[in-house]
């Protein structure tokens, strides 16, 4: 049963609450965007990608090891940088304000050094 705790403790890691609350976020403002329907793929991209994030982090801890959860980690920070991406083409097209860009690049900066850092952490570690 302790294994089974200790895998569970993916809600314990304070990245994932993080990009949980990211995630939430994106979402809700996927949910009030005015874009015409031939644009609805990019949305659902944006959706996946930002989702992606704190579920390979829970997916990782799931795993039984060290560099099987680094992969999940590099899998979670390139999904990051997806949807960094997308949001920026959302605010190039004037879709986002900029002010909303800048506060959502910012929440993912802080999710990018907290994956780095376990990363680098783990890495070392094994």
């Amino acid at each position: 049963m302790k294994d089974e705790e200790n895998r569970s403790s993916y809600k314990g890691l304070l990245v994932w609450q993080k990009s949980m609350a990211f995630a939430n976020d994106v979402i809700d403002l996927v949910g009030h965007l005015e874009t015409d329907q031939k644009h609805y793929r990019l949305i659902e991209q944006l959706e996946a990608a930002v989702t992606s994030i704190p579920m390979n982090i829970a997916e990782g801890k799931g795993r039984e090891s060290k560099k099987e959860f680094v992969h999940f980690f590099h899998i979670s920070r390139g999904s990051l940088y997806e949807t960094l991406t997308l949001l920026e083409l959302f605010e190039l097209r004037g879709w986002i304000k900029n002010e909303t860009y800048r506060s959502l690049e910012q929440q993912s900066k802080e999710i990018a050094k907290m994956l780095n850092g376990l990363i680098n952490s783990i890495v070392k570690s094994m």
